[in-house]
C-alpha cells in the first residue's frame, strides 16, 4: 500500500470515529452518565476558559460543587486540569464535545500509527478500525472523563517513542528529526503524568525497560577501560541525548504537576486528590473516600481486577470473546517467533514487544489500585456498579494493544488461509475474500452483541435524565435561582451535573443546595432575582429504572415581626382521623384534629422564638402548644390523615432565620408523604401525580414587604400545580 492511498484512509477512519463519537455523546449522553465526575471536569473547563483555579462562591455550604475540595471559603477540583483543559478548547470553539469528538479522531490515527511502526501499513489501519468498534473505545470517548484525552496523550508519547528510535536507526532520518521527536515523546508523557500520574507510569513502564535496555546494549555496552573516557563517549552518543530528551521532557510535565499542587493544595507533594480522601490512593489496606472504606488485600485486588480484566476482554474489546481470542492469536506468533538475540538497533521486534509489555503493566499495575474494586459495585452482581454502563475504564489503554494484536492475529489467519487455498484451490483469491468478508461479520456481530445491551441500558438511564430535567426544558429561566435536593448529600452536580453555575456564580441560572436556613443566606447574597426550588416524587435511581415526577415552583421570601403559613389540604372520604406534629430540631408539638373534614383549614404561626399550629378544631396533645424557633431553624409541619390501612401524611418544611425582632421566611418545601421512607426529599408535591382526593394550598403571610424579585405585597400564595404566586 503506497503512502498517499495509507494516508487517506487513515483520514477517512479518524473522521468515521469523530462522526461516530459525535453521534454517540449527542444523541445516548446529551446529560451525561451516571458517573458524576464528568460534571467536574465540566466545571473545571469553565474555570480555566476564565482563568481561575479555584472557585470563591457567596454561600460556600450551599454552592459546593462534587468533589471539590473545601479550604475555607475556597474551593478547587480534585482532579489535574488536564483534561478540562482539553475539553475547554472545545467549549472555546463553540462546543465541549467538540474536544470529545477531535480526541477520538486523534485517537484512532495514532493508533493506526503506532500499529504501523510496530507491524505494516495494512495492519494498521485494521488495528484504527478495530480501535473503532471496540465498545469501551465507543463509550468513553463520547464521554467528559479523563481516559481518553489521558490516551490521547500516552500514545502520542508512544509514537513519538518509536518514530525517533526509527529515524536514529535510518541512516536518512537525521538527528534534527530523531530529537524533535524524543522531545514530543518525552513532552506527551509528561502531560499524561499531570493528567492521571499511575496511568502514564503503567504506560511509560515498557518504554522504560527498553529505554534502558537500549542503553545497556548500546552506548553503555562499550564503557571499559579507561571507564571515564567511556561514560563521555557514551554521554555524547545520539541514542543518549534521544533518551535523555525524552526523559527530560517527563520531567517538565512532572514539575508542572508538582507546581500545580503548591499553587493549589499548598505543597507540591501534595496532589488535589489527597488533599480531598488522604486514604484514597494507590497502595493496599485501609482505603477510604467519603466515609466508604475497605480493606483492600491483595487478595480481594487480585479477584476484583480478575472480575474487571474479563469483563473487559468478554465485553468491551471489539469483537468480545472473538477478539480477544484473535489478540492472544496475535501475541502468541509474536512471542513464538521473537529472537532472544536482539540488536542494538530499533527493530519491529522491539516495538511489537514493547506493545505486548503493556498487557503486563497496566494489568499488573492496576492491581495495586482499589478504584477498580469500586468499578464494579458488588464483586457478587457483574451487571452492579459504573462497569456495567461505562466499562473498565482504568483499563482502556488497553484498547490500543489489543486492537493491535487483534489486527496481526487476524491478518495472520486470513495469510494462512490464502496460502493453503493457493496451494489447493484454482481462485485462492476468492477464497481469502470470502474468509474476510466472513471475519467481518463475525467480528461485528459479536462486537454488537455486546455493545447492544451497554447502548440500551445507557439509553434508558437518558430517558429517566430527561424526564427529570422536563421543567427546565419547558420553561426559561433568566436572572434566577434554583435551589436543588441532595438526594447523594449536600454536593451541587452530585447528580444533577447537568445543571452547572458558572465560575462566578453569576449565570442568567443560579443552582444552590437547598439547605434549610441557609437557603436565605442564598437569597441575601442574590437579593433581586426569580427564586425557584426543583424537587421530585419518586427514589432518585435512574441508572436502575427508577423513575421520578418533577416538579420546579416558585420560592419567595417573607420578612416580619410575624409571619402565618396558611395551608388548605384535602381530606379523602376515607379518612378515619387527622393529627399533626411540628417540630424544630429535636422538640415537637402534637395536635389532634376534630373530626375529618374534607377540606383541613389550618395555619402555622411564628413570631417571638416559637411556632404553633392552630386552626378549627385543632387542639393541643400534651404539654407542648408550641415549638421553639431558633435564630436559624427549620420548622417541620407534619399533617397525618389516617385510615384502616395507614393512611399518608402532608409534609411542610419552612426555613427560617430570626434577628432584630424579625422573621425572614421562605416559602415551604412541601411533600405528600404516601410512603413514610419516601418523606424528606422523594416526595415533593406534584399535582398531576396525586392520587384523588390529595391536595393542598399554602400562603405565606407577614405583616412586611416580600423581599427580593416581586417585592410589594407581603403574601406568598402556593396553588395547585402553579408553584408560588405573589
Amino acid at each position: 500500500m503506497n503512502r498517499e492511498r495509507f494516508r487517506l484512509l487513515s483520514a477517512l477512519l479518524a473522521a468515521l470515529a469523530a462522526a461516530v463519537v459525535f453521534l454517540v455523546a449527542t444523541e445516548l449522553f446529551p446529560y451525561h452518565t451516571t458517573n458524576h465526575d464528568e460534571a467536574v471536569y465540566l466545571q473545571q473547563a469553565a474555570m480555566l476558559l476564565e482563568g481561575k483555579l479555584s472557585l470563591f462562591p457567596p454561600v460556600p455550604e450551599s454552592f459546593r460543587p462534587w468533589f471539590f475540595v473545601s479550604d475555607g471559603g475556597r474551593l478547587y477540583p480534585k482532579y489535574a486540569p488536564v483534561p478540562a483543559a482539553m475539553f475547554a478548547v472545545g467549549k472555546l470553539l463553540g462546543s465541549a464535545r467538540l474536544s470529545l469528538v477531535a480526541i477520538a479522531a486523534a485517537n484512532v490515527a495514532l493508533t493506526i500509527a503506532l500499529t504501523t511502526e510496530a507491524f505494516d501499513r495494512r495492519t494498521g489501519l485494521l488495528a484504527g478500525t478495530l480501535l473503532l468498534a471496540s465498545p469501551l473505545f465507543l463509550i468513553d470517548s463520547s464521554v467528559f472523563l479523563p481516559y481518553a484525552p489521558t490516551t490521547f496523550w500516552n500514545l502520542l508519547f508512544a509514537f513519538a517513542y518509536f518514530r525517533s528510535a526509527r529515524t536514529e536507526a535510518d541512516p536518512g532520518g537525521g538527528t534534527r528529526a530523531t530529537y524533535g521527536y524524543a522531545l514530543l515523546a518525552g513532552l506527551a508523557i509528561g502531560a499524561a503524568f499531570f493528567a492521571r500520574p499511575y496511568t502514564a507510569v503503567l504506560f511509560a513502564v515498557p518504554f522504560l525497560v527498553h529505554a534502558l535496555y537500549s542503553l545497556a546494549v548500546g552506548p553503555f555496552s562499550v564503557v571499559r577501560g579507561n571507564i571515564l573516557q567511556s561514560l563521555r563517549r557514551a554521554w555524547r552518543d545520539v541514542r543518549t541525548v534521544r533518551l535523555s530528551l525524552t526523559a527530560l521532557g517527563g520531567l517538565a510535565g512532572v514539575a508542572v504537576a508538582l507546581g500545580y499542587n503548591a499553587a493549589v493544595t499548598g505543597s507540591p507533594w501534595t496532589f488535589p486528590y489527597e488533599a480531598f480522601a488522604p486514604r484514597d490512593g494507590l497502595g493496599f489496606g485501609h482505603r477510604e473516600i467519603l466515609g466508604y472504606a475497605r480493606n483492600y488485600t491483595p487478595a480481594l485486588a487480585l479477584r476484583a481486577n480478575a472480575e474487571v480484566v474479563t469483563l473487559l476482554f468478554t465485553e468491551w474489546v471489539v469483537g468480545g470473546p472473538v477478539g480477544a481470542l484473535l489478540a492472544a492469536v496475535g501475541v502468541g506468533t509474536f512471542l513464538r517467533r521473537v529472537s532472544p538475540d536482539w540488536s542494538a538497533e530499533f527493530t519491529d521486534a522491539q516495538a511489537t514487544a514493547v506493545l505486548a509489555g503493556l498487557f503486563l503493566s497496566v494489568v499488573a499495575g492496576n492491581v495495586y489500585f482499589w478504584g477498580n474494586l469500586n468499578l464494579l459495585g458488588s464483586l457478587a452482581n457483574p451487571d452492579d456498579g459504573l462497569v456495567a454502563t461505562l466499562g473498565p475504564y482504568y483499563h482502556f489503554d488497553l484498547l490500543v494493544p489489543t486492537a493491535a494484536f487483534v489486527a496481526r492475529g487476524a491478518l495472520l489467519a486470513l495469510d494462512r488461509v490464502r496460502t493453503l487455498a493457493g496451494e489447493r484451490v484454482e481462485r485462492p483469491q476468492v477464497v481469502g475474500r470470502s474468509l474476510a468478508l466472513a471475519g467481518v461479520l463475525l467480528l461485528a456481530g459479536a462486537t454488537a452483541g455486546v455493545l447492544a445491551p451497554t447502548v440500551a441500558e445507557n439509553a434508558e438511564i437518558t430517558a429517566e435524565y430527561e424526564r427529570a430535567y422536563q421543567p427546565f426544558e419547558q420553561r426559561h429561566l433568566s436572572n434566577a435561582v434554583v435551589f436543588l435536593p441532595t438526594p447523594y448529600g449536600d454536593w451541587l452536580n452530585h447528580p444533577f451535573q447537568h445543571l452547572r453555575n458558572d465560575p462566578g456564580f453569576d449565570g442568567e441560572t443560579v443552582y444552590a443546595l437547598s439547605d434549610g436556613p441557609d437557603d436565605i443566606d442564598v437569597v441575601a447574597a442574590y437579593p433581586n432575582r426569580t427564586y425557584y426550588r426543583y424537587g421530585y416524587r419518586g427514589e432518585w435511581t435512574p441508572a436502575y429504572g427508577g423513575s421520578v415526577d418533577p416538579t420546579l415552583d416558585r420560592v419567595r421570601a417573607v420578612r416580619g415581626e410575624r409571619l402565618t403559613l396558611n395551608a388548605t389540604l384535602a381530606v379523602p372520604d376515607y379518612a378515619e382521623s387527622v393529627s399533626a406534629r411540628v417540630s424544630t430540631g429535636s422538640e415537637s408539638a402534637y395536635y389532634a384534629v376534630e373530626g375529618t373534614p374534607s377540606n383541613l383549614s389550618v395555619a402555622l404561626r411564628v413570631g417571638n422564638g416559637t411556632a404553633r399550629f392552630v386552626g378549627p378544631g385543632v387542639t393541643t396533645v400534651g404539654d407542648n402548644a408550641t415549638v421553639p424557633v431558633g435564630r436559624e431553624d427549620e420548622i417541620v409541619v407534619q399533617v397525618f390523615v389516617s385510615d384502616a390501612a395507614g393512611g399518608f401524611s402532608y409534609r411542610l418544611e419552612l426555613p427560617v432565620q430570626q434577628a432584630g425582632g424579625s422573621v425572614v421566611a421562605l416559602s415551604p418545601y412541601r411533600e405528600v408523604c404516601l410512603v413514610p421512607d419516601d418523606c424528606n426529599g422523594a416526595a415533593a408535591y406534584v399535582e398531576d401525580s396525586m392520587p384523588d382526593g390529595i391536595r393542598m394550598e399554602t400562603a405565606l403571610r407577614a405583616n412586611q414587604s416580600v423581599l427580593g424579585a416581586g417585592s410589594g405585597n407581603a403574601t406568598v400564595r402556593t396553588s395547585p400545580g402553579s408553584g408560588a404566586e405573589t
